[in-house]
Parts: structure tokens; sequence; C-alpha cells
């Protein structure tokens, strides 16, 4: 039944799928697979957009002469933040990297040494 459904409906219902869920329904078919590529790599740059806005929300904090025991507790919070948000942003990655949906070998390679990078502790 599913992959007797209308594009325009396939591209509704994988928007809503959560990222966890979001590969496995590109199995259904061709179309479910082309939407779910779609998708996956609309996450993974607004992932990358999001990052940046909350890198430069910590900008001003770098060098201003602030109260340091609120900072500690903004820039832990900060942190957790950046890390959850890379974190998401790294499993979308692997997944369309283990499932065939990334093509370009300069975004494969990108992929390849974020996840070497995760793996070894250091900042993809």
């Amino acid at each position: 039944m599913l992959d007797r459904l209308p594009v325009e409906i396939v591209e509704r219902i994988v928007a809503k799928i959560p990222d966890t869920d979001l590969i496995a329904a590109s199995k259904v078919d061709s179309v479910w697979w082309q939407e779910v590529r779609q998708e996956a790599y609309k996450r993974w740059k607004n992932y990358a957009t999001t990052i940046g806005h909350v890198q430069a929300l910590g900008k001003p904090f770098e060098k201003e002469n602030i109260d340091w025991i609120s900072f500690e507790d903004v820039n832990d919070f900060y942190k957790r933040w950046i890390d959850r948000l890379t974190e998401d942003q790294l499993y979308i990655m692997e997944k369309m990297l283990r499932n065939g949906m990334v093509v370009d070998p300069q975004e494969r390679e990108t992929i390849e040494h974020a996840l070497s990078e995760q793996r070894w502790g250091g900042d993809p």
C-alpha cells in the first residue's frame, strides 16, 4: 500500500519521520528512497546551519567581562546543545553513507572524516 501513495503524500510522511527511523523508510521503493535521501540531506544541512547559529550565540561571551559563575552554567548548556546537535547530524550522515545515499566523493570523504574524529574523541 505504501508503494502506491502519490509523491506529495510520501513527501509529507517522510518529513514527519524521526531521524532514528528515517532511513528505514527508504526500503519501501525507489520513490520513498529518493524522498528519504532528499529529506536526509535537508536535515544534514539544517543541523549544520543550527550548529553555526548556536556557535555564533556563544561568540559575545568569549572576550567579554562576565560573571564566571553564570558563564559556567551557560557554557555547560551551550556545550551540551552543540554536542547533541552534532550527534544528531553525525547519525544522519552515517546512515546516509551506509545506505548508499551519498554519491559525491567529497561528501563521502567529509562524512568518513567526521565519523573517524567522533570515534577517536575529536571534534568533527
